[in-house]
């Protein structure tokens, strides 16, 4: 692990999303460990307490937590004033929390899409409109959302998820060009398969997880930190001409049929 002052975030403070758990938490220790210091932000409290002082104790002050519903406009601005009150500021905001939902469209009610539409892109918005003006004082920074590959491609029984992470990726070139002369990046992280809660199926084996994507190209489903070690490309400098893309850790999944 980096130490204090270096790394490839060294001085910069970010806020991730969903941080308790998957893509999320493994971001934020990829972040602590090249040396940014982390607002970690979900709605699990307990979750996000314990595993914030994980983090702390293997890196001191590197940390912090603050509970968020990405739904309320009020819970995005008490977030950014804990990141601004903890470590002076915000660079980096990585929007990764979000929900999925599998169902027919002739089932799907409209509590249930907007519910989804809500969490996944409005959510995203209000993360974008929340940390502006800190990102600007601080003379630019770098957001990162989360798309899917379902925001590439339909998929049968996933008409509001899908709907919601098209609208991730409209919503960011259009921030990508609003933001840019203000030096905020603004890219798109699109994750294939990968191993989270969210993609969990009791009592399923690795290899059975693995099994399921074996036609694809890596044969495979990803590991959170895989996905991680994108977005921290993202949030670093390494990344600094990298505005409004889209960028696909899938392992192959949107390039083509499965092979057989």
């Amino acid at each position: 692990m980096s130490g204090p002052g270096s790394g490839r975030l060294a001085g910069k403070v970010a806020l991730v999303t969903g941080a308790a758990r998957g893509i999320g938490a493994a971001t934020a220790r990829r972040f602590v460990e090249e040396g940014a210091r982390v607002v970690l932000a979900d709605r699990r409290d307990d979750e996000g307490q314990n595993y914030t002082e994980a983090l702390c104790a293997e890196r001191a002050d590197s940390a912090c937590f603050a509970p968020l519903d990405i739904t309320s406009e009020v819970g995005w601005a008490e977030a950014v004033d804990a990141a601004t009150n903890r470590f002076g500021g915000l660079d980096v905001l990585v929007n990764n929390a979000g929900m999925i939902r599998v169902k027919p469209l002739e089932e799907t009610d409209l509590e249930t899409f907007r519910k989804v539409v809500d969490t996944n892109l409005v959510g995203a918005f209000l993360g974008i409109k929340a940390v502006m003006a800190s990102m600007k004082a601080r003379g630019g920074g770098s957001i990162v959302n989360f798309s899917s590959v379902q925001g590439l491609e339909g998929r049968e029984n996933m008409s509001a998820y899908a709907s919601s992470k098209f609208g991730v990726r409209g919503l960011s070139k259009t921030a990508a060009i609003e933001l840019g002369p203000a030096g905020i990046r603004v890219n798109v992280v699109v994750p294939g398969p990968t191993k989270t809660k969210m993609t969990e199926r009791k009592g399923w084996t690795d290899e059975q997880y693995d099994a399921a994507y074996g036609g694809y190209p890596l044969g495979r489903m990803a590991d959170a930190r895989e996905v991680a070690d994108v977005v921290l490309f993202l949030a670093s400098d390494e990344s600094s001409f990298c505005t409004g893309a889209d960028y696909v850790v899938d392992g192959g999944v949107l390039v083509g049929k499965p092979r057989g």
